[in-house]
């Protein structure tokens, strides 16, 4: 097991984003990507799953796209700044569609870019993947609700109906 998973500061954003998303989450909660798994850790009804062993990991999955749980699992699903980490992310959101119930809802947060490339320069500057990063309209889904957290203008997507019918309620 990785015993931790930020610094200082990492540690900081982090709890800015629990903090952030906790207040959206309802039903039964999966959060992909966990890292530590603060977010579970708060709001108790849910699982935290990752492909790297961090400590206060649920469940170590050796790919988000292939997750071992029924249909219609999770009322919420969140992927709190680790869509960027994700390669086949494609496979993963038809993935999380999958396992959402009908009405439920994918919560998203990533960095703004220009606050990411900042983060990323000074931090890991050898990591690729935040070069490209996937864009939910490009796979296909609808952002209805976009809000920023002005304290570190850290992006909150809420994507609520995300696979529905049209009959989203955007709040």
């Amino acid at each position: 097991m990785l015993r931790n998973m930020h610094d200082s500061l990492g540690q900081a954003l982090a709890d800015m984003r629990v903090k952030t998303v906790l207040p959206l989450v309802r039903g039964q909660l999966l959060d992909l990507g966990c890292g530590s798994n603060q977010l579970v850790e708060r709001y108790v009804h849910g699982v935290g799953i990752d492909v790297h062993p961090w400590s206060g990991v649920d469940l170590l999955v050796r790919d988000t796209a292939e997750l071992p749980f029924a249909s219609r699992s999770f009322d919420t699903i969140t992927v709190i700044a680790a869509l960027n980490h994700i390669p086949n992310r494609g496979d993963v959101l038809d993935e999380c569609r999958r396992v959402l119930r009908p009405g439920g809802q994918v919560l998203v947060t990533m960095l703004t870019p220009t606050i990411s490339r900042l983060w990323h320069w000074l931090r890991a500057p050898w990591d690729a993947d935040q070069r490209e990063r996937g864009k939910l309209a490009d796979l296909g889904y609808r952002v209805l609700t976009v809000r920023y957290d002005s304290r570190l203008e850290d992006q909150l997507t809420a994507n609520r109906d995300v696979f529905g019918s049209g009959n989203s309620k955007v709040g």
